[in-house]
């Protein structure tokens, strides 16, 4: 046909140039040739499309005449030349190729099957077969008989090792031909939908499955399952959460399918579900034939810090931290390891919540039995020590048996502060047996009985009316500890430590440190106490006070202290006196400091003496009344008062007013009373020997 058109179009173009310059023939010519004698034929553009037409036909027909056309004709002269009879021998037509070359029906058929051979049909989304051509390090190339191979990613063969050049495989065809003109294959997808049907089959039923841990991933763990990976997540690979997931890669364990989906190929797997169900099994067998007393074997499961949970063959029991030992112990991973496999006894088992309590101490004998036999009072023991409180320390004896150390029974002199100023975890001391109390297991030891008891010769070391030189060790508000020797403490009463002074703190006697001369006074055995004095290295002065300060004496006093009730005076030097404010001779005066100040003198009177309690009660009221009125005007002239009438006062009626003022001018005697309420708060500091005896105790309790 190519040729047929060209030919066409050279004589349509021939044609037109013709048609075209006969046209343009000019006029000169023309002329010239209608002159001359020869006839020329003009040809029109009809004719020249005819002869065109004319050209073309005959060498279309040319063409068409092919060399197989030749021979054909040449064949079938020589058939027309033959004979009758032979024609009618000839059963078939003989098959010839483009060459000449003839071929008979089987070579044909031969032929034929061999290209079908070349060819296959196949078809997108169906599982094909080919065979491995190569293997790269990323992909896997496969022959499936189609035009162009296949690439496989070597991510979807499980053992990279195990492919080999050759092998024949089933592939998924998901793509006859890519943008790269490639197939694209499958295997993962081919081993899933050839394993499809059972996978369903296992997960309608609820039967196990036996899978292989391939790798680990987010989340959980790949699982090779029939040839195809599922997924095992991490919630349902053990009843309790598995710490190492590396370590199950290439286990193999039994699985039941939860979840399928075909059109994501996504099977999901557990573990967790066999497990429970095996258990329970093991469980109900478990509760059935266990019983209280009974010794079975059981596996450390857990470790917590108040026990141990032992797997025993479907049920998990509690072993607590007190059960597993008799003696001490701070955590039970002291004694077993996860997964250890121990002999362990049931104590008691929970029908109703299934819980049973266990022992491990239980397997031993009770070490308490017998235990004053092995332990008697005042026998000597060496221990090592376990454990220091601040109230003791506790010894273990032997396994599962300890003392405790009391800190009162540390030492006979000094006063501990805590037991971990002489002893130490793990250190080996001697101590003697003080008690023993089987039923409530508790020994009571003593290491101060290691060595003789100093009070019991305290006496004749310390007789009273003793004087003796010490170092003051304490200063308390109620007195002073003065220390007679390493670890044995004497206590100065505030009472005793002046015979006519007032102290008010045992700082204004001695200072800390200082070394005093002391007088034995007490010694009290039973309560471990020594009184001393310091006031009795003199004679008692008050012989002499008394009367020198005989009530209705007159005398002069400076003031050293001023209170609100009254003022404290000097006499002589020698001793104190008190002046309440009543009788300071100012009316309506409640607060002396208000008028009063220390370092002035007043003339006083002695209303009161009191010998036993060392007091000596004095007025200026009183000195006043035997005296001029200018004199007692100049005394209240000096000592005007700086308080602030009240509202309450000022709104008294003037009869009231002059009432008070009479009751103010009673004699002394008549005010006795109100006289002796003031110096009886003085002499506090006067206590009895009970009172000061509290005091040491609760000092020596301090220290």
């Amino acid at each position: 046909m190519i040729m047929i058109k060209e030919v066409l179009l050279r004589t349509m173009a021939e044609a037109k140039k013709t048609t075209t310059v006969a046209a343009k023939t000019s006029k000169r010519k023309a002329l010239i040739g209608k002159k001359s004698q020869k006839t020329k034929v003009k040809l029109t553009k009809t004719d020249a499309v005819v002869e065109v037409k004319a050209a073309v036909e005959t060498e279309v027909q040319e063409l068409v005449v092919t060399s197989r056309h030749k021979r054909m004709a040449e064949k079938a002269k020589v058939r027309a030349a033959l004979p009758k009879a032979e024609i009618a021998d000839v059963g078939k037509v003989r098959i010839t190729d483009v060459s000449g070359v003839v071929y008979d029906e089987d070579e044909y058929n031969a032929m034929v099957e061999m290209y079908d051979a070349t060819i296959r049909d196949i078809r997108e989304g169906e599982i094909v077969s080919g065979t491995i051509l190569g293997v790269t390090r990323d992909d896997v190339i496969v022959d499936v008989g189609f035009k162009s191979e296949g690439i496989i990613p070597i991510q979807e063969f499980t053992g990279v090792d195990e492919i080999k050049v050759g092998d024949a495989i089933e592939v998924f065809l998901e793509q006859i031909e890519d943008s790269h003109g490639q197939l694209i294959l499958s295997k993962q997808k081919a081993d899933f939908m050839r394993v499809w049907d059972q996978i369903r089959e296992f997960h309608d039923s609820g039967e196990k499955v036996e899978g292989s841990v391939v790798r680990r991933i987010k989340g959980g763990l790949v699982v090779d399952v029939m040839g195809v990976d599922a997924f095992l997540p991490g919630s349902q690979v053990a009843l309790r959460q598995v710490p190492d997931f590396d370590a199950l890669i290439n286990q193999t364990m039994e699985l039941k399918i939860i979840k399928i989906n075909k059109a994501r190929r996504n099977i999901v797997v557990s573990r967790r579900m066999v497990l429970e169900a095996e258990r329970e099994s093991m469980r109900d067998e478990l509760l059935a034939d266990i019983a209280v007393e009974q010794v079975r074997k059981g596996i450390v499961k857990n470790i917590t810090d108040f026990g141990v949970f032992i797997d025993l063959g479907g049920v998990d029991g509690l072993l607590h931290i007190t059960d597993m030992s008799w003696g001490r112990i701070r955590h039970p991973s002291e004694m077993v390891t996860l997964g250890e496999e121990i002999d362990i006894k049931i104590l008691d088992i929970d029908e109703k919540t299934s819980r049973i309590s266990l022992g491990l101490k239980q397997m031993t004998p009770y070490p308490w039995e017998d235990i004053e036999t092995k332990y008697p009072i005042g026998d000597k023991i060496v221990g090592r020590v376990v454990s220091i409180t601040d109230y003791g320390s506790f010894i273990e004896l032997e396994k599962g048996i300890e003392g405790l150390i009391h800190i009162s029974e540390m030492s006979w002199t000094q006063h501990i502060k805590h037991p971990s100023k002489i002893m130490s975890v793990n250190d080996n001391v001697e101590a003697v047996v003080l008690s023993v109390d089987k039923d409530n297991e508790k020994i009571s030891l003593g290491i101060k009985q290691m060595e003789p008891d100093p009070w019991q010769t305290i006496d004749a070391k310390y007789p009273i009316e003793k004087i003796i030189s010490g170092k003051v060790r304490n200063l308390t508000a109620f007195g002073a500890f003065v220390e007679l020797e390493e670890g044995i403490d004497g206590l100065v009463h505030i009472s005793d430590m002046s015979w006519t002074k007032r102290i008010q703190h045992p700082s204004e006697v001695m200072k800390k440190n200082d070394t005093v001369e002391v007088k034995v006074i007490k010694v009290d055995h039973d309560n471990r106490r020594i009184s001393l004095g310091l006031k009795q290295l003199s004679e008692d002065p008050w012989a002499e006070i008394a009367e020198k300060y005989a009530i209705g004496t007159e005398c002069l006093g400076t003031i050293t202290k001023v209170m609100d009730r009254g003022v404290i005076v000097d006499l002589d030097g020698t001793v104190e006196g008190f002046v309440p404010t009543a009788q300071l001779g100012k009316k309506g005066l409640s607060d002396a400091s208000t008028a009063f100040k220390a370092g002035e003198e007043l003339h006083l009177h002695v209303i009161e003496f009191d010998r036993k309690q060392h007091k000596v009660v004095l007025s200026v009221e009183a000195y006043y009344k035997t005296r001029e009125q200018s004199e007692l005007d100049e005394y209240l002239s000096q000592h005007e008062s700086s308080e602030v009438p009240s509202a309450m006062a000022d709104a008294m009626p003037d009869a009231l007013k002059e009432a008070a003022a009479n009751a103010d001018e009673t004699p002394a005697p008549a005010k006795k009373a109100k006289v002796e309420e003031a110096p009886a708060e003085e002499a506090k500091a006067d206590e009895a020997p009970e009172a000061k005896a509290d005091d040491a105790d609760d000092a020596a309790k301090s220290e």
